[in-house]
């Protein structure tokens, strides 16, 4: 970046820590402790969409490496669009092995970054229940490198701001958490939500 970019305000685009997801299993017995949130092995990854074929190449090496165990029972990735035209990958594990969700959330995020693709992440989530059934997402971002918690209300677009404030406080030994709130983007309808 030169001097002119400065001047101008223009910057390289954040490369995403993508390792920051490796804290959430430990981060999930912090939450479960905390709160009686569990983990539901439901994951997804969202991305601004691509044409062409090198993209599609992609999409295509990321369904065969994850599906790679639906021959032995595993169920297969499935790849949606939302109402804002951002795709979503939804990927699922047993609830109980956060580390094989939380590597295949990674294993994705790796083979976009690594097609040249990796400013077209936007976010990855992890989903979680309580034993009221109450839906709770912990939520990467990977330009700022930092997870928020987004706590949708059922049957509207409200959040529970109140949990997501304690959720904050119980985890912030345990993820980087983002400061502000401002940033805390409601992601409605994300899928494994």
């Amino acid at each position: 970046m030169g001097l002119l970019d400065t001047i101008l305000g223009r910057s390289k685009p954040v490369r995403p820590d993508l390792d920051q997801l490796f804290a959430v299993p430990s981060a999930a017995l912090t939450l479960q402790a905390a709160t009686g949130f569990v983990p539901t092995g439901l994951g997804s990854v969202c991305f601004a969409g691509v044409e062409g074929g090198t993209f599609a190449r992609i999409q295509q090496d990321v369904r065969e490496l994850l599906d790679a165990d639906t021959a032995s029972g595993g169920i297969p990735v499935e790849f949606s669009r939302d109402s804002y035209g951002y795709t979503w990958l939804l990927a699922r594990q047993p609830a109980e092995d956060t580390a094989s969700l939380v590597n295949d959330l990674h294993a994705v995020n790796t083979l976009l970054q690594d097609g040249g693709f990796g400013p077209q992440l936007l976010c990855s989530l992890i989903s979680f229940r309580d034993e009221r059934e109450r839906p709770l997402a912990l939520v990467y971002l990977y330009k700022r490198g930092t997870f928020y918690p987004f706590a949708p209300v059922p049957g509207g677009e409200k959040r529970d701001n109140e949990l997501e404030l304690q959720v904050r406080a119980a985890l912030g030994d345990d993820l980087r958490v983002e400061k502000d709130l401002a940033r805390w983007f409601p992601v409605w309808g994300a899928p494994g939500l």
